[in-house]
């Protein structure tokens, strides 16, 4: 989700910067040995005064990689560079990269504003863009592919190497794994692009305000939905994508909700929150939050169950009382818990401590 939500502000800085005709090298995560502070796909923009928008590491790497895009911008050719190739787990994550082998970044300069891969960052479409970032013998840099499930545009250099790296793109639509794959001799690294998960918030009071504004922090597309109009205000909600004035009855009129959204019932209104409960268990949602205590949940589930407008499998995607148990108190540190608890069910893992895993974090990679 960081991923999503980091790419749109640097083609959002890159936008500026074209418009201003300011010159700027795009640093990217394109291969990753071992665990990572950032992953395949984490993005620098670096503009030609030095600003930067985004992150690679911790934090340690990004001047060395700021001086290494300078480079780029003043040759004008791309370069990769490879960082932490020692084995001590340790002293790796102590200089911010967080490995115990090799992360190798792509440096290059942006020759232009990227507005497709903006237009489908908002238009939610998944796509992956395949850059080459070993050209085959005596061939010089590429240009960029862009692939959805339906279009493909630009050019890698070559008919047949458009044709197998729009392929392996297509494989990897659907997934969150980018990566580089090898095509006739080439390295090709296919970023891929998913929508962001969507956190839809019914009922609009003030404890969904930090709810709101913590969510879209972390990359989720937050939709805000209450039948009080003056509640739903882009004041109260301002990192919100789309405020939408809906009883629990016009919901699904108003809205689509798909298997990449997760929702909050929170109006504080049991009438209201059982009609957007009842709207949303017809849903694909994975995950439905009641805001309340348990009693009050059952009960509404009592009376759905009794309407036989709860299916067998529908409790299982309802969470009441909303949230992980770590000792709350207050609107923020509720809105904190809730969004763990829907990491949490994302990612298919436990809630648990760190300090209790005794396997990686992260998948292994190479």
């Amino acid at each position: 989700m960081k991923h999503w939500h980091e790419t749109r502000a640097v083609l959002d800085r890159l936008a500026e910067l074209r418009r201003a005709g300011r010159r700027a090298a795009l640093a990217t995560v394109v291969r990753v040995r071992g665990s990572a502070y950032r992953h395949e796909g984490a993005k620098l923009l670096v503009a030609e005064d030095g600003s930067t928008v985004g992150n690679v590491s911790g934090g340690c790497l990004e001047q060395d990689v700021r001086e290494v895009a300078l480079q780029v911008l003043r040759s004008g050719t791309p370069q990769l560079k490879s960082y932490c190739s020692s084995t001590d787990e340790i002293a790796a994550w102590d200089l911010g990269v967080g490995c115990e082998g090799q992360v190798d970044i792509l440096v290059e300069p942006v020759l232009e504003e990227r507005a497709r891969e903006r237009g489908l960052l908002d238009g939610r479409v998944p796509f992956v863009v395949c850059t080459v970032i070993r050209p085959g013998k005596g061939e010089g840099g590429r240009d960029r592919l862009v692939v959805t499930r339906a279009t493909v545009e630009g050019d890698l250099g070559s008919a047949p190497l458009n044709r197998e790296a729009s392929a392996r793109a297509r494989a990897r639509l659907g997934t969150e794994d980018s990566g580089v794959v090898e095509i006739a001799g080439r390295a090709v690294f296919c970023d891929v692009f998913l929508p962001p998960p969507e956190l839809i918030i019914c009922g609009a009071g003030d404890d969904a305000r930090p709810l709101a504004r913590f969510a879209a922090d972390i990359g989720f597309r937050v939709v805000v939905v209450d039948r009080r109009a003056a509640y739903l205000t882009a004041e109260r909600f301002p990192t919100a994508a789309a405020l939408i004035e809906s009883r629990p009855e016009e919901l699904l009129q108003r809205l689509a909700p798909d298997a990449a959204c997760y929702a909050v019932v929170m109006t504080h209104n049991f009438a209201d929150d059982q009609g957007y409960l009842r709207a949303l268990v017809g849903t694909p949602v994975p995950y439905i939050g009641m805001l309340g205590p348990r009693q009050r949940t059952e009960r509404m589930l009592q009376i759905l169950g009794a309407a036989a407008a709860l299916g067998e499998r529908d409790a299982a995607r309802i969470y009441g009382p909303v949230g992980l148990d770590v000792g709350t108190d207050g609107a923020e540190q509720v809105a904190l818990s809730v969004i763990a608890e829907i990491l949490a069910v994302r990612s298919g893992r436990r809630a648990d401590s760190l300090r209790e895993r005794q396997t990686p974090i992260h998948a292994a990679t190479e």
